[in-house]
């Protein structure tokens, strides 16, 4: 599998990467077997995937362990990328957290070490200085953050912490990056990291309609706010969602090939995107995506135009938010 540089470190990463939060089950991912987590695991690095994300809040921890246990016989041969809750963003704590992590994960130092969220009540000079020594003590190889809009990597900028990598949202149904940030990121070198790269299962063509999405994944600003467990006030962006599904299939059809080959191959052509981090309950959802990304793609690159072209007004009604979820964008 091809990998790319992450940032300006001597870290190089598979272009896709396996985000571990599914594997816990529970939530809204349902009931899931732990000997099928373990599984998946293991499906991934066999397919080429070396990059495994994960973060101390997926499932409390729960996460880590199932890394540490199925991969930790291949620790030299893998990037872990692990994510600091915001609550956790005080010296002390974050110390404590990465600790805790290195314990789950059964190995002496974490590759990338991302703040998950902004904490503005937290003093960023602060929670830096202790990033900073941790990595002097080789605890962490780089840090990095999650969810960091234009304004919040500025003010990292400004007293000196240029982050390796921005994880954020980002697929052919939700383009926030692209009014800023990701721009940004290309001139600094931050590589992004793209999380939701099929949007739950939008993007597989396993929902050709919205009524066919389970109510515990209608939760983003796509979907009316009138939905059960949505956390915004918004009226939703649901015509515009379905045609871009609707168009996504068709033309998967005319270029034979799948719905989630072009939706992960369309992500990867885009500037700054290091890695798409793919979740996956078991060796079967894992061993497709992978394929998905690293397949040949249609010789034409027309198609990459296309696509944009029929998700701008998608991209135009939800705006430049890098909140999925709320009204009131948690990203600084």
């Amino acid at each position: 599998m091809e990998t790319r540089r992450l940032g300006n470190t001597d870290i190089y990463v598979s272009v896709v990467g396996m985000g571990c939060w599914a594997i816990v089950g529970g939530f809204n991912w349902g009931p899931q077997d732990e000997s099928d987590s373990l599984a998946a695991l293991q499906a991934a690095y066999d397919s080429g995937i070396t990059l495994f994300d994960t973060a101390e809040g997926y499932g409390k921890g729960y996460s880590e362990q199932l890394i540490g246990r199925a991969l930790g016989g291949v620790r030299d041969r893998i990037v872990l990328a692990t994510k600091v809750s915001p609550s956790h963003f005080t010296a002390t704590d974050l110390r404590a957290a990465c600790e805790n992590s290195l314990r789950r994960l059964r190995t002496d130092y974490i590759d990338v070490y991302q703040l998950h969220w902004p904490n503005p009540s937290v003093p960023i000079e602060e929670t830096w200085a202790a990033l900073a020594a941790l990595r002097d003590e080789g605890k962490i190889r780089a840090a990095a953050v999650s969810n960091f809009d234009v304004k919040g990597l500025s003010e990292l900028a400004s007293i000196g912490f240029i982050p390796v990598s921005d994880q954020v949202a980002y697929n052919l149904l939700f383009r926030a990056v692209e009014y800023g940030l990701q721009p940004y990121c290309a001139n600094e070198n931050i590589s992004l990291l793209c999380y939701s790269p099929l949007m739950q299962g939008l993007l597989t063509g396993k929902f050709r309609r919205l009524d066919d999405v389970p109510p515990d994944r209608a939760r983003t600003r796509h979907f009316s706010c009138h939905w059960p467990q949505a956390r915004h006030s918004d009226s939703g962006a649901e015509t515009e969602t379905q045609n871009v599904i609707d168009e996504l299939v068709r033309l998967a059809d005319a270029l034979d090939r799948k719905p989630l080959e072009l939706a992960l191959q369309w992500l990867l052509a885009q500037s700054a995107v290091t890695s798409v981090l793919v979740g996956g309950r078991n060796p079967q959802q894992v061993e497709q995506n992978a394929a998905a990304a690293t397949s040949p793609p249609p010789a034409d690159t027309q198609w990459i135009q296309k696509l944009s072209e029929l998700s701008n007004p998608l991209k135009a009604r939800l705006g430049p938010s890098l909140d999925m979820w709320q009204s009131k964008s948690r990203a600084r």
